[in-house]
């Protein structure tokens, strides 16, 4: 079965109903995407998968074949961080960091569709990926910012 991940080509030979997550993990070796709960309850797992959130805990690599997944690892370029990433920095955000890259990679998101969003707009976009840690004041904090970077790149 052939992937696009990241944007480099990768093949892999697994049945079609494997999930996602565990593609990535166990066979591409990208290991950013962490499981959590299995049932895509926690988003510890989000990817993007033809730009759109996608929880690969419970999605079938069959179903992304002709769709490009960008997952953690994808976000930066060789020289710099993605801003969602550089203000997740500045912003001190992770404390036990495990829900990190699904949050970052649902800020991601939210920031293509409302580029100045609201504490309410965060708050509600956030809110299906849990942090055991209560990280969400800074989690807001750091939107905020990635969104002031992200305006200050165009």
């Amino acid at each position: 079965m052939k992937l696009d991940v990241n944007g480099k080509p990768v093949e892999v030979n697994v049945p079609a109903d494997t999930p996602l997550l565990w593609v990535l993990r166990e066979e591409v070796g990208l290991t950013g995407t962490k499981f959590g709960c299995g049932k895509a309850l926690c988003g510890a797992c989000t990817v993007h998968v033809d730009g759109k959130p996608k929880r690969s805990c419970v999605t079938a690599v069959g179903d992304c074949t002709a769709q490009p997944i960008i997952t953690i690892e994808g976000l930066a370029t060789d020289k710099e961080l993605h801003p969602v990433q550089q203000a997740w920095l500045e912003e001190n955000v992770p404390q036990c960091g495990y829900c990190q890259a699904g949050q970052i990679m649902t800020a991601v998101i939210l920031l293509r569709t409302k580029p100045s969003p609201t504490d309410a707009e965060i708050d509600d976009a956030m809110s299906a990926n849990l942090c055991r840690c209560g990280t969400y004041p800074r989690i807001r904090k750091a939107v905020h910012r990635a969104a002031a970077l992200l305006q200050g790149a165009k």
